[in-house]
């Protein structure tokens, strides 16, 4: 990564994450008039007995839980076996996804940014650190969270992080961002749900599929995708689809979903 790519990226996201104004609804879209207005994302793959591919999108999943339609959700609920992108709910998965993040050892952020950038970086996080308890909930606050923890959760360890990576950090340090932490993202809450279900679960990719491709972006790349994110919400994944298929950001086929027990004994 280099410093003088990473220097007016990571100041311009800085200018305007700071700027960024807020929805007046809290970021959450109208509810649908009528399952015909749903885009099910939903295909189906013919074969006996059939199964099923579902784009999702890595946001709390109460965001858009009720734009997903009848028929996306039944076909999750008949399912026998789900696989997701990757297993979210195996602390391995998540030490790993953590770890990929890091510059190699003894690289701190403030030996490859410049010293200006590195400082503003350093002056907003702690504006964030700031103004974090005046942006929690009441229900955060009810469930035990408090605002250091909240900080650390999202923000710990940044200079040790590799400079997208801090791109993606800080593009998610807002108020609507902070107030929704504590709520699953929707493949989690799938795979929470499926597990509760009794369904078999399992990963289509391992850590490294997903970490190698992003941390091998250059910093144009990622400023594009940054500047391109649908209504404000940027996931590592939207990058990593367009860094891989050379296009802008687009929802993932991510799950699959597999026939019922009764259906696959008769396979």
């Amino acid at each position: 990564m280099h410093a003088a790519l990473a220097g007016p990226l990571l100041a311009a996201l800085l200018a305007t994450t700071r700027a960024r104004p807020q929805p007046p609804d809290g970021g959450q879209c109208r509810p649908p008039g009528s399952q015909r207005d749903l885009n099910s994302f939903l295909w189906t793959i013919r074969r006996h007995p059939p199964a099923y591919l579902f784009g999702t999108i890595h946001v709390p999943y109460t965001r858009v839980w009720d734009f997903i339609p009848d028929n996306s959700k039944a076909a999750f609920q008949a399912s026998a076996r789900v696989y997701f992108e990757l297993d979210l709910t195996d602390p391995y998965t998540v030490s790993a996804l953590a770890s990929c993040q890091l510059l190699p050892p003894g690289e701190n952020l403030q030996d490859v940014l410049p010293q200006e950038l590195y400082w503003r970086l350093k002056r907003h996080l702690d504006y964030v650190k700031l103004m974090m308890p005046s942006w929690m909930t009441p229900a955060q606050r009810g469930k035990g969270l408090y605002a250091d923890y909240l900080f650390n959760a999202i923000a710990g360890n940044w200079e040790r992080k590799r400079p997208v990576w801090v791109m993606l950090m800080v593009n998610s340090l807002t108020e609507t961002d902070v107030r929704s932490r504590g709520v699953p993202v929707l493949d989690l809450y799938l795979a929470q749900q499926a597990e509760k279900m009794k369904k078999s679960t399992g990963a289509v990719e391992r850590v490294e599929e997903q970490c190698h491709p992003l941390n091998g972006l250059n910093f144009s790349q990622a400023w594009e995708l940054i500047s391109s994110g649908v209504g404000g919400v940027l996931t590592a994944h939207l990058i990593l689809e367009a860094g891989w298929r050379g296009g802008g950001s687009s929802v993932t086929l991510n799950a699959l979903f597999v026939p019922t027990t009764e259906e696959s004994n008769k396979g």
